[in-house]
C-alpha cells in the first residue's frame, strides 16, 4: 500500500486551473488526468460552473498573506468536504487512501484533494510557499517548489521582465 498524501501535485493542479480556466467540464477533467488523478467522475451539468467556485474560493487562500487566517480557509475548507478517510484500490494504482467518500461529484472531489493538498504544501514547505506572480502586471498564481523557497515568478519569462525593469531604473 502507498499512502497519496495529496499535496505538490494538487496544489500544482489546482494552480493549473486558476491560471488557465478550461472552456468546459471535459477539460477540467482533461487536466486532472494530466496532473496525475485517473478517477472518472459522475456528470453533473453544473460540474464546470461549481468547480469554478471551488477555484475561486481556492484564490481566496492564495491571496491570503496571514498565514493564521490562511489556515483558518483552509481549515473551513476541509471541514465542508470532510470524509473519513478510505481504502481504495482502482486504476491500476494499487491501495492507497482517498480522503473523500466514493462517488462524489468532479467539484466536491476537487474540493477536497485541493483544500487538503494546499494544506499539506504549506505545512511541509512553508506558509508563504503559495502567492500570485511578482512581475507587474502578472497575477498568475506561483506554487513555489523550488529547494531554496525563492520563486516569485510565475515562468522565465516574468521573471526576466522583471530583470529588465530592475536593470532599467537603475539606468
Amino acid at each position: 500500500m502507498h499512502l497519496n498524501p495529496y499535496g505538490e501535485y494538487a496544489v500544482l493542479l489546482a494552480a493549473s486551473l486558476a491560471n488557465d480556466w478550461p472552456d468546459d467540464r471535459a477539460g477540467i477533467e482533461e487536466r486532472t488526468i494530466e496532473r496525475g488523478m485517473t478517477m472518472r467522475f459522475p456528470v453533473a451539468s453544473d460540474d464546470h460552473a461549481q468547480t469554478r467556485v471551488v477555484i475561486d474560493d481556492w484564490l481566496r487562500v492564495v491571496d491570503e498573506s496571514d498565514p493564521a487566517a490562511r489556515a483558518a480557509m483552509l481549515n473551513a475548507q476541509m471541514a465542508a468536504v470532510a470524509a473519513f478517510p478510505r481504502l481504495t484500490d482502482h486504476d491500476g494504482e494499487g491501495w492507497h487512501l482517498h480522503y473523500r467518500d466514493s462517488d462524489e461529484a468532479l467539484p466536491r472531489v476537487l474540493a477536497a484533494v485541493i483544500s487538503v493538498g494546499t494544506s499539506l504544501h504549506l505545512v511541509t514547505r512553508g506558509m508563504d510557499r503559495l502567492g500570485r506572480c511578482a512581475s507587474e502586471p502578472c497575477d498568475r498564481v506561483v506554487v513555489d517548489v523550488t529547494r531554496n523557497g525563492r520563486q516569485r515568478y510565475c515562468s522565465v519569462r516574468c521573471a526576466n521582465r522583471a530583470a529588465v525593469r530592475r536593470h532599467r531604473a537603475r539606468g
